[in-house]
């Protein structure tokens, strides 16, 4: 490194404070940069991350370590490394409630959230995480019932909501499409708060593409209110 004299450098007045301190000595100064940890940089870290979460919620849902190993091309003993660590500062633990879906959110992983919802709840066959990332999340958000189309809801087959703690409860999965609310596959639930003439629900907003995606923040973006 090529050593510059700080007269050079230096406005006068700064160059006599650090004379004060430095006077006649080699001294370094950083650039300013935050170090940045390992892998950070290319994103590999949080890759690494995000499939340990992954891993740790599998298993935590009843897969077996030889499973994993085999899913994720892993030895035994790194899977069993991954989910025993005593070094996790992981505090996401996926779980089909609203506030699991609500801390997910708040780190900005909604994403993640439906992903496990879908292969550990729903129990879809999902070969690759494209079926969850195609799609674009938007919530948790208290969504007006009202809101949703009109279908068939078979009163009779509603869950019983018997609770205001709305927490352990799953949250509504709603797909916004040109310009209408629908509930494809959650229906039972959905009936049950109608039946309790509950107003609005904790709600993720499923959108195909980045057309609705538009149109629905255009109309709904700034006047839904986000679940804390």
């Amino acid at each position: 490194m090529k050593y510059e004299n700080g007269c050079d450098i230096l406005p006068e007045e700064l160059l006599r404070e650090v004379q004060k301190y430095a006077a006649g000595k080699l001294l370094y100064i950083p650039s300013g940069e935050e170090k940045r940890a390992w892998g950070e940089a290319s994103g590999y870290r949080k890759q690494l991350q995000r499939r340990n979460r992954m891993i740790r919620n599998k298993y935590a849902h009843g897969r077996t370590v030889s499973e994993l190993a085999d899913e994720y091309f892993l030895s035994l003993d790194s899977i069993k490394k991954i989910l025993y660590s005593k070094k996790q500062d992981d505090h996401l633990v996926y779980a089909p409630s609203i506030e699991s879906a609500v801390n997910y959110a708040n780190e900005g992983m909604l994403e993640e959230w439906m992903n496990c919802y879908w292969q550990l709840s729903k129990k879809t066959a999902v070969e690759s995480e494209d079926v969850v990332a195609d799609r674009l999340y938007f919530g948790i958000v208290k969504l007006p019932l009202r809101l949703i189309q009109q279908d068939e809801f078979n009163i009779g087959d509603a869950h019983a909501v018997a609770t205001e703690d709305f927490s352990t409860l799953r949250p509504l999965i709603i797909e916004y499409h040109q310009g209408k609310f629908y509930c494809t596959e959650q229906k039972a639930l959905l009936a049950g708060l109608k039946q309790r003439k509950v107003n609005s629900y904790p709600t993720i907003i499923v959108l195909q593409d980045s057309t609705d995606y538009k149109r629905f923040m255009n109309h709904f973006g700034t006047v839904l209110f986000f679940v804390k």
